[in-house]
This record gives C-alpha cells, structure tokens and sequence, in this order.
C-alpha cells in the first residue's frame, strides 16, 4: 500500500431520505482531503433517497460524491458487491461501508481506516460490544443483545475466530484483500456479512476490531431476525463442513493446499509411519510426497528418502533426500534407478487413471524382499452411501470424495487389484473415521472435547464389527507374490521416454 492510500467510502443507503444528508454532514471536514471516492449507491429506494443525494452533491463540493440508483433493489448484500467492485475499478486501496440510515458514526472515519493504513490487519470491524454495557446504553434491545451475543459465540465456536461482534455493519477493508475472496457469490440479504467473514478466515486475513458506540433511532429495521439467524447458522455450519473437507468449497477463497499431513493416532500416516519406522533404515521411494512432511519422519529413523509429486511443494527438497516432479498418468521418472526396499503410495492411487499400471511400475522398483505400503479410501464407507442412496453425490474438498480423485475403491475391488499385479497382502489396517478434522480451525481444535472422544469409540466398534461400511480408509503392506500365475501379472514396462525432473508438465491436479 502506497504511502497515502486511495480512501473509498461505500454508502449504502435504502429509503434514507430522511438520514442521508445528515449522515453524509458527519463525514469530519478534516478528513474529507484524504478520501479519493464516496460513492452512495441507492438500492432501489421507494422514497426520495436518490434525489436527497444528487441535491447534497450540488452544495458540498470538497466531497468526491458520486451518487448511483440501482433500477432494482439487489437487497444488501447486493449493493455491497456493487460497492465493492467500484472499489476495485477505481483502484481504491480501502474502501470503508457506510449505512445510509445513520446507525454507524461517520465520526470514526479516521479509527477505522488506521489500521489499514499501518498494514497492521486486512480488515476492521466496527464492534459494539468491546465496550461492556455500551450496547445497551445506545438503546440496543434487550433480545437483539443476547441475541447478538449468542449468534456471535456460536459462530467463533465453529469458525476458530474470537471477534466480539459478527453483526457489526460498520466495516472497512483493505481492497487488494476484497480481491483475493469470491465476494460476488456471496448472498444478496444480509448474511452477505457473515459470508465475507468466513471467507476472510478461510483465506487467512487479518481482521482488527474497534470500538464504536451504539445508536438505534426511528429507522426501519428490513431484517427478518428469524430469517436472519437461520441464514448465518446455515453457513457457518457449512464452513465448517467444508473446512473440514466436506464439499466443494465454493464460496470458499481459498483452494486446498500442500497436502496435510494426519499427525492424530491411527490416521494412515501415523499407521505408515509405524509401520516403516520400525524397520532396519533403508532406501524409501515416496510417491506423492507432497511438502514432504512424512518423508522428513521416515529420515528421522535413518531411511533416505526419494519424493516424486506433481507440483513441488516449499520446504519439500529440505525433507528428502532427492525429489522428482513427475505427472503420474505419464509412468514413474525413468531417472530413477536401483531398487527400493519400501516404495509408499499413502492416498496416492485413487488419482491416477491407470492404477493397475502404477502398481506394476512400483513393484518392478522393489527389492527382492522389499514392499509396498499403500493406502486408500473406502468407497464402501457409509457416507458416500448415504450421499447415494440420497442421490446427493458430488465430490468435496477432501476425504473420500475428493475432487481430483479419478478412481474408486471398495476393499474388495482393491485386493483384486492387486492380485491382478503379482502383489499379496503382507497386512492390512482399518482407519476410522477422522474425528479430529471435525474439530480443526475450530475453538476446540486439537481438543476434541467429551462429544468427539464418544463418536471416536462408537465409530472404534463399529469398525471392528463391519469394517468394509465403516473403515474410511485401508492401509496395506504389500509384497510380491512369487507364487502367482504369470498370466496374471499386466507386465506394463516403464515409459520409453525419460520424464525429466525439471519438465513443466502442465495441469493435471495434485497427486495426492
């Protein structure tokens, strides 16, 4: 951000005759040098609000005003998308939302914008309820208070945030910010607030809160509580899921990263990890290594390390020993040479289209007493079954449903796989389902609390009673099977070209 920024004031105003000017009035006069633009935007108003405006521009001309009439009335949330792509369009560094009706102090300009200004934060809230006790001095009802209060706990409960007020109307950004989240997919109503909030946090940016006092005068009050309160949990709820790798993340601003590593008990990397850490140090092949995170424990307990991912990951090259980049639909890099006393494949197979013919590739880069440790998710589990029977499949974000898998598995159409390739299960491990990530991003993250540790032990059960409905992922140990029939085995040899580390090899999506 430039030394002297570029300041925007949004107006939104609906059926604001009465208060428009007055609002407008309170701009403080030393301040008004510092604002490139106001913009009031009149949201289809049945009064004279768009009139009072192109008025007050004729008599006050040390204000950049330029006043718009929306034909239609594209409710709240609307007109901010409206506001906020002026914003972007005149190449505004912040722009602040201003009510037309007077319920936010223009006098607080100059707060609100300070700590943009510093760098300190990406957006600042106008909160009434920093100050104890200022709410309802300003004549804020009794129930919007608790209301407020209790809308607002539930909210930083499942979205991990501590703000004190998510209702707060009176807010600035940083406009390169508004630019890094999908804020035109947001609602049109007035949950269009408690969207761009969820989309700052799912992006990461800064939000800073400022008190500022409470005034509730004569205005009309458009927002249907019920409604309201109905619409904000509906999406809070569906952040969560979709954090938590549920769905597709559409209104959501950021695209799933570097491919996380499952740190709690019993999850497959943590049983991988066991599984080849109590082996004599040896040389590991790691296909989908991502950032490297598990290959960097595997060298913990002597292993050297080779990684092979489609995009390379920061820090990856720091937690192997040596690393490929490599599309896997194009065959395993030919550079590769010698022989592999462990090739690990963990949520790696499901991506490719040929995953009889990686197989092959993998067991053909074994020792002659090495093996393959692979893991997979159930397709069999009940939760896209449920989505099936339902008939609400679609892919998510994460999970079994993971947008770029290209192939499904069943244990039994797994196993045939593998046979199907000369392999023989050397052992096989049931993980259940991720509680943990349920809880991540949240107040509890990391604690799962009584209610998740309970879900735990039921889920723990019926694991153990009917694993192929209830295992949400397999993890297999697998090596050669020198008594299998050679007609069996596909025999694919590796590709004939070389796929060279440094190659671009274009989109593809993530291995693993």
């Amino acid at each position: 951000m430039q030394n002297e920024p570029r300041i925007g004031i949004l107006v939104v105003a609906y059926n604001a005759a009465t208060t428009l000017a007055r609002v407008l009035d309170r701009i403080p006069r030393d301040f008004t040098h510092r604002i490139a633009e106001v913009l009031v935007s009149d949201d289809g108003s049945q009064d004279s609000t768009y009139l009072v405006g192109m008025g007050y521009r004729q008599i006050r001309d040390d204000l950049p005003l330029t006043v718009i009439r929306q034909p239609m009335n594209l409710g709240y949330g609307g007109n901010q998308k409206v506001g906020y792509e002026w914003a972007i369009e005149k190449n505004l560094d912040i722009v602040v939302l201003l009510h037309g009706d007077g319920q936010y102090a223009p006098e607080l300009l100059p707060e609100m914008v300070a700590p943009l200004e510093n760098g300190s934060c990406d957006a600042v809230f106008g909160s009434r309820m920093l100050e104890p006790g200022a709410a309802r001095k300003g004549g804020m009802p009794l129930y919007k208070l608790y209301g407020n209060r209790i809308l607002t706990r539930f909210e930083n409960t499942l979205a991990g945030a501590e703000l004190s007020e998510w209702h707060s109307g009176y807010r600035a950004y940083r406009v390169d910010a508004l630019k890094d989240v999908p804020f035109e997919r947001n609602s049109d109503g007035f949950d269009f607030d408690t969207q761009i909030i969820l989309q700052f946090l799912e992006a990461g940016k800064r939000i800073t809160e400022i008190p500022i006092p409470t005034f509730y005068g004569d205005e009309i009050c458009y927002v249907n509580g019920v409604r309201y309160a109905r619409d904000i949990s509906k999406h809070v709820l569906k952040y969560r899921l979709q954090s938590a790798g549920f769905g597709n993340g559409e209104s959501l601003s950021a695209a799933p990263g570097a491919y996380e590593k499952k740190s709690a008990p019993d999850t497959s990397h943590s049983r991988i990890l066991s599984w080849i850490g109590s082996q004599k140090p040896g040389k590991v092949l790691d296909i989908g290594c991502s950032d490297g995170s598990v290959a960097s424990e595997l060298r913990a307990s002597g292993h050297e390390v080779t990684g092979i991912d489609l995009e390379e990951s920061p820090g990856v090259r720091e937690n192997v020993d040596h690393f490929f980049k490599a599309d896997l639909d194009k065959g395993l890099p030919a550079e590769i040479v010698g022989k592999f006393d462990i090739v690990l494949a963990a949520d790696v197979v499901e991506h490719v289209r040929d995953p009889a013919n990686l197989l092959s590739e993998m067991r053909e880069l074994l020792s002659s007493d090495g093996s393959i440790v692979v893991s997979v998710p159930n397709f069999g589990h009940w939760y896209p079954r449920t989505r099936i029977l339902f008939g609400s499949f679609d892919y998510d974000r994460r999970g079994i449903l993971d947008g770029t898998h290209l192939r499904f598995f069943t244990r039994s159409s797994f196993e045939r796989l593998i046979k199907s390739q000369g392999l023989r299960v050397k052992r096989r491990h049931y993980i259940g389902l991720p509680i943990e990530v349920l809880y991540r991003g949240t107040a509890k993250d990391g604690d799962q609390g009584k209610s998740g540790k309970f879900i735990k032990i039921i889920d723990k059960v019926a694991l153990q009673l009917r694993p192929t409905l209830f295992a949400y992922q397999f993890v297999y140990e697998l090596a050669v099977d020198k008594q299998a029939k050679p007609e069996l085995l596909v025999n694919k040899s590796r590709k004939a070209s070389p796929i060279k580390a440094s190659e671009e090899l274009g989109e593809a999506g993530r291995i693993r």
